[in-house]
Order: structure tokens, then sequence, then C-alpha cells
């Protein structure tokens, strides 16, 4: 009794092992009933029949990472690139993904090396790296296509390095720095021509001002000496009215006689004093009366004719 219970108990455990089964989160199991097809078990505790229900295959639902070997793709002008990708899928279907493909990783990889090699073959050199996010895209677009069909979904491809042969790097390397020369060529003649430019306005700009400003001062010195003439001209016409004025008054005739008499003998006084010559005098002094007496005419003219025996006369024999 004791050797059949102890057979009895290893084969409940044997039984119990097999039919009840742990799922972990993010995996599907799925189960074959009789070699065929039954159902996918979910994370958690599940139930099958032992030596009936089997665990067939075990899929991992997360996020899986696939490196793609590097390959050799030919561009549209026929030039090799050395091509190196990693490529991101997903488990949708277990059921698909265990009866689709025999290996759904292998056929993943080969999809996107020669989906890649195809969207190369469509770009220019320049062009792969300029458009690597197009390749990208028309990459995933192919494979995602196909992996339908092996219940996996393919969420994206990058693009780890474009490398070109030596003789294509080296082209490339000089087709840059004489770029960059040119730039800096240009930058500089732009800087010259710049500089030239903000010279030369600098000096219209002050020529302007220059000229401006002569421009300004010979207006102001014709003004200054305009108001100075005027100014000149008023006193002169005003110092004249006030002669003219004083000569109407009283007496004022024989003190215009009395100051031209004076200047004329101060006139003869300081040329005796500068001449190195000998100074003729006249030796009839009446001219100098004569003298008096036109000038003493010419301002009575101002007021009115002179009459012959008027004080010009007089003054004239007082003189002699």
């Amino acid at each position: 009794m004791t050797e059949i219970g102890i057979v009895l108990i290893i084969i409940a455990v044997i039984f119990g092992f097999r039919a009840i089964k742990v799922v972990p989160q993010q995996n599907a199991w799925v189960v074959e009933r009789l070699g065929k097809y039954h159902g996918t078990l979910t994370p958690g505790l599940n139930i099958l029949i032992p030596f009936v229900d089997r665990v067939a295959y075990k899929h991992s639902l997360k996020e899986i990472p696939l490196d793609v070997p590097s390959q050799v793709c030919i561009t549209r002008d026929n030039t090799q690139l050395q091509v190196d990708g990693i490529l991101y899928f997903q488990v949708t279907d277990p059921m698909r993904a265990s009866y689709g493909s025999s290996n759904y990783i292998v056929a993943v990889t080969q999809l996107a090396q020669t989906s890649l090699r195809s969207v190369i073959g469509k770009l220019e050199l320049d062009k792969t790296f300029e458009e690597r996010d197009i390749i990208n895209a028309q990459v995933v677009q192919a494979i995602d296509e196909a992996a339908l069909n092996w219940g996996v979904k393919v969420l994206r491809y990058e693009i780890k390095d474009l490398t070109p042969p030596k003789e294509i790097l080296h082209a490339m390397q000089a087709q840059i720095t004489a770029e960059r020369e040119k730039r800096a060529l240009i930058a500089a003649s732009e800087g010259r021509r710049q500089e030239q430019i903000n010279i030369a306005t600098g000096e219209r700009e002050a020529f302007i001002a220059r000229s401006e400003g002569e421009k300004q001062a010979q207006i102001n010195k014709a003004q200054g000496e305009a108001a100075a003439i005027i100014a000149v001209a008023d006193a002169t016409a005003d110092a004249i009215r006030k002669v003219a004025d004083a000569i109407r008054q009283p007496g004022g005739e024989l003190a215009v006689q009395l100051k031209v008499a004076e200047r004329a003998v101060d006139a003869f006084g300081k040329v005796a004093e500068e001449s190195t010559t000998t100074l003729v005098i006249p030796a009839n002094m009446s001219e100098v009366s004569g003298l008096i007496a036109s000038a003493m005419k010419m301002i009575s003219g101002t007021r009115g004719p002179v009459l012959a025996g008027e004080p010009a006369q007089s003054s004239d024999s007082r003189f002699r």
C-alpha cells in the first residue's frame, strides 16, 4: 500500500505539473491539442489537459531590437555603400507568429536587407546621407506589409552607419574642404565690399557735412557783413543827420568853418612832419580860405542858394 501510494502521488504531481501553467506578464503561449492549434494562454494561471494539450510555442510580446547585419548597397549613381542598421519589431499575433513562418526573425531580417537595398538603389549618394528619415520610413513600410502574415508589427528601422569606399570619402572630404574655402573667400570678399561701401558712405556723408558747414558759414558771414554794412550805413546816416541838424542851429556854420580850417591846418602839418622832401606851401594863403568857402558853399547848398555878401564871404574875409 505504501509503494502504491507513493506511485499515485508521483503520478498526481506529474499530472498537476502538466496541467497547471503559469504564464508571465507580456508573454503568450500557444497550445496545441492533439497536434492542432487549440488556443493562446494569457498571462496568469492556466489549466491544461495533461497528455492531450501541450505548449507548442512561447512568444514575448515586448518590443524586440534586432541587429540587421551589415551589407553592401549600390546607389543610383553606382556607388557602393556599407550599410548597417537596427530593426525594432513586436509580436502582435502569437498564432500567426507560430504558424505563419518557420522563423519570423530570420524572415524579418532578410526582408529588411532586401528592402534597404531597393530603397538605396533609387537614391544618389548625396541623398542617402541627407534623407535617412525617408529611407527608414520606406524600409518600415515595405517590411510591415509582409510581416502582417507573420504576426509581427515592425515599429521602426534605424540606419546606424553609412560607410562609402575610401576613395569616395577622400573625394567627399576634398569637396567639403573646397566648399568651405569657397564660403570663406565669399565671406571675406563680402566683408571687403561692405568695408569699402562703409568707407565711401562715411566719406560722402563727411563731405556733405563739411560742404553744408562751409555753406552755412558763408551764409552767416555774408549775413554778418550785410548786417555790419547796414549798421555802418545807419550809423553814418544818423551821424550825417545829426551834423546837418547841428549846422542848422545858430552858429553851426561858423563851427563848421572852424572845423574845416583846423583839419586843413592839421593836414598841412602832418604832411610837413612825415615828408622827407621839400614841402611847397602856397604863397597866397587865401587859397585855404577859398577851400573853406567852397566847403561851406556845399554845406549851404543843402539848405538853399547862398547869396553874395552872405556869411560865406564874410567868413572868407575873416580868414584872410
